[in-house]
């Protein structure tokens, strides 16, 4: 492990453009903490988001790994880009030839994914800590160590969208096809949800439920489900909601082990599918 994970940062560390990115990507994480030092004001009443508790524990780690996730499309193309590289620079083919099998070479990736997950996971643990212990009401170690499950499903879909951009890569050669046919991915999954929930039976209840369910399944649905949105966990949006008679019934946050199953189910899948496409090209 150690040795392909050497090759492959050597190919990193050599492509400038791979480097500025995945310097760029660390830099907007840390940018998140600047949101405490945000401020507006509503009329003669100023706000400061710092106040409204979205750094406290248990809280930040929902809210933290939800923004995060939003800037993973930088390591994204990082991975297509290398990808893409193998085949324009020939190396992938001179790999091989120097001995490197192509379950080898697709190992050698997929520790690459594992290791910019982890990284990613590990830097927002530290971050939140940080401006958790910086701006949280509470502090007791019971209350910040629960709800870590989050920093797991972040891990997770780190992971699984990682994959599906190294077998995009692997099956178009190209990174600017790849990450558009992501984006036209993304677009058919919307189409999908809307068809089922407003044409099949005229978006009646019965019909929402029959199009969440089968959604769920999809690739970047499922990834998405990892972590819902936290802002309507903040007090202030619940009273907002209760004076304008919004919906009452409780909303599940956390990530359901079905759709854990149905992401690591989508990894497999991807890494296998990469590892067979490699192995019956002709390179």
């Amino acid at each position: 492990m150690k040795r392909l994970l050497s090759i492959e940062f050597q190919k990193i560390q050599k492509n400038r453009a791979s480097k500025v990115l995945v310097i760029t990507y660390f830099v907007l994480l840390s940018l998140i903490s600047l949101i405490a030092s945000l401020k507006f004001n509503i009329g003669s009443i100023e706000i400061n988001i710092a106040e409204q508790g979205i750094f406290n524990f248990p809280y930040i780690w929902h809210f933290n790994t939800y923004i995060a996730s939003g800037f993973k499309i930088f390591l994204a193309v990082v991975i297509v880009s290398m990808m893409a590289n193998e085949y324009t620079y020939g190396t992938l083919k001179q790999n091989l030839i120097d001995g490197l099998s192509k379950k080898e070479f697709i190992l050698s990736k997929f520790y690459v994914v594992v290791t910019f997950a982890a990284t990613s996971t590990l830097f927002v643990f530290v971050m939140s800590v940080l401006l958790g212990y910086s701006f949280s009401s509470y502090t007791e170690l019971p209350i910040v160590f629960s709800d870590l499950d989050y920093l797991l499903a972040y891990f997770l879909k780190l992971v699984a969208f990682f994959s599906f951009c190294l077998f995009l890569g692997i099956l178009v050669k190209r990174s600017a096809f790849a990450l558009g046919f992501l984006a036209v991915w993304a677009i058919i999954e919307s189409i999908v949800y809307g068809f089922l929930k407003f044409t099949v039976l005229n978006g009646s209840r019965q019909t929402e439920n029959f199009a969440d369910t089968i959604i769920q399944f999809f690739p970047l649905e499922a990834m998405s489900n990892l972590i819902k949105e936290p802002f309507s966990r903040l007090s202030a949006i619940k009273s907002i909601e209760a004076a304008i008679g919004g919906s009452q019934s409780v909303k599940i946050y956390n990530a359901q082990f079905s759709e854990i199953l149905i992401v690591i189910g989508w990894i497999i899948v991807f890494i296998l599918t990469s590892f067979y496409i490699l192995k019956k090209r002709d390179l």
